[in-house]
């Protein structure tokens, strides 16, 4: 069979190799495995051995079909259970633990499709490109480090578990590979992910600038003018513009207003709208600017800060109404 490189199929074909991923995972007769790239079935088959059942995702129908051949007439082909299609499209099933030798194109988004799946799973034992791998286990201070490092140890907790070189697989790739256990932190941390990625994008995009010079980029200052102007509006506060109006309305038909109910018009709004007004001459840049500074982190960048930093500026930009999503 030959083997699409460009789809990433790579097949771990080294027994030794498979074996040391098998004792990491540590599988358990009761557990349901959720595989992703089985290929020709080289991990599969000895999981089977092990497991309840593996559930093998593969979007190669002649991938599918070998894997079949393969357990065909045995013992294990009632344990094994293959769902075809992409992966990144399909509602991930239950499982207990994941062992994949994933196809490395689809490495970040399978990561964080994994980390935001429910209901937990204990763990996941994955191959990865060397340098993806070091980038998930990098930490404040390193060269790696990035939002995906920050991002998937905020939600999980991360090991680089073993090298692998890129002579064990048929064909060889390019780079070579690296196994990382992801476990996911349960319960997960009490944070809006969609917030908190929003804040650490903006973060990253320059990580060796200080988040004073990053949040001054006017598609920043547009993005949280927006989102800030959303917030007021669903927590009752309106322009001084619009109360101003109000004001001149009631000015001029005070009979109407004193007769509903024996309020003004203008209290009723005032009541229902005006528990705090945005100035005129409100700037997004300035609150921004100001939150940096109180917060402690004007001057500081993205590639020193650790996850309770980022936690504590997260919650200064909220306190103030500043959202990321």
């Amino acid at each position: 069979i030959l083997f699409n490189t460009g789809a990433g199929q790579h097949i771990l074909k080294t027994p030794l190799v498979v074996n040391s991923i098998i004792d990491r995972a540590a599988l358990r007769r009761t557990d349901v495995i959720l595989e992703v790239g089985p290929g020709t079935g080289n991990l599969t088959v000895k999981m089977l051995e092990k497991v309840k059942k593996v559930i093998a995702c593969e979007i190669d129908p002649r991938l599918v079909g070998e894997l079949q051949k393969r357990v065909q007439g045995t013992c294990l082909a009632n344990k094994l259970e293959i769902k075809v299609g992409d992966i990144l499209k399909t509602d991930l099933p239950f499982f207990d633990a994941c062992v994949a030798n994933l196809p490395y194109q689809i490495s970040s988004p399978f990561v964080f499709k994994l980390l935001l799946h429910r209901p937990f799973f204990r763990c996941a034992i994955l191959m990865f490109q060397r340098e993806f791998a070091l980038r998930l286990v990098a930490k404040p201070g390193s060269k790696l480090y990035c939002r995906l490092s920050i991002n998937t140890q905020l939600l999980a907790r991360v090991d680089h578990l073993m090298k692998v070189g890129k002579n064990n697989f048929r064909p060889p790739p390019k780079v070579e590979s690296s196994v990382v256990r992801i476990e996911p932190k349960n319960p997960p941390p009490p944070i809006n992910f969609q917030e908190w990625d929003g804040l650490v994008r903006i973060a990253f995009v320059r990580k060796n600038k200080t988040l004073s010079a990053a949040f001054k980029s006017s598609a920043v200052e547009q993005l949280l003018d927006h989102n800030y102007r959303v917030h007021c509006s669903l927590h009752n506060t309106v322009s001084s513009s619009l109360i101003s109006s109000i004001s001149v309305y009631c000015d001029l038909h005070s009979d109407f207003c004193k007769r509903v109910k024996k309020l003004t018009l203008k209290s009723l709004m005032y009541q229902r709208f005006s528990k705090r007004e945005i100035p005129e001459n409100f700037k997004i840049a300035e609150k921004i600017q100001t939150v940096l500074k109180d917060t402690g982190y004007s001057e500081k960048r993205a590639r020193s800060m650790d996850i309770d930093d980022f936690i504590r500026l997260l919650h200064g930009f909220n306190s103030e109404g500043i959202h990321f999503s």
